[in-house]
């Protein structure tokens, strides 16, 4: 028993040093990073009170393959859907529009093609053309695919469903 109990407690450094958080950005952040080194962005539109963002977070942005992944091949962008501070890129300034009691930010409303819905993700090439927009939760293997396929550029030489085909998972399903 002693035995098991040193064996366990020699395993946890292990795991918290392996465990790997989204380095989440803001969109002017990884504008300017992006001007010294070229990757893609994806955003990820929410809004303080939308419940199937928190669960998106914990479910899919924690899972540690799949933060390492975006860390390494994108520009993770947070952007509140319904922030109040004004955001400028490449020259552009895009405010929060007021409604009642509630309003929206100019640049979600232009990310999400004036279909105001949460969660969505976006993702942006490097000359931050709109490659694609996924609306509503998507579970870690469904965004795993996703990311890997824009992240790898498959994309551009693979139809989604031959990638899907020949798609390996490193989720149980």
């Amino acid at each position: 028993m002693r035995k098991i109990a040193v064996l366990f407690m020699l395993l946890i450094p292990v795991v918290v040093i392996t465990a790997q958080d989204v380095k989440w950005y803001s969109i002017e952040e990884a504008v300017e990073l992006n001007k010294k080194e070229p990757r893609k962005f994806m955003i990820d539109v929410y809004t303080d009170w939308c419940g199937w963002c928190k669960v998106m977070d914990k479910n899919t942005f924690n899972n540690s393959q799949i933060a390492e992944y975006l860390n390494k091949k994108y520009y993770p962008v947070k952007l509140n859907a319904e922030q109040k501070e004004d955001i400028t890129i490449e020259g552009q300034t895009y405010k929060f529009i007021a409604q009642g009691s509630k309003g929206y930010h100019e640049l979600a409303a232009a990310l999400l093609n004036g279909k105001l819905a949460y969660p969505s993700v976006v993702f942006l090439d490097e000359k931050i053309n709109m490659l694609h927009m996924e609306q509503g939760y998507v579970q870690p293997k469904q965004f795993d695919q996703l990311v890997k396929f824009i992240g790898e550029d498959l994309y551009k030489t693979t139809t989604w469903q031959s990638f899907l085909a020949s798609y390996k998972s490193p989720f149980a399903n």
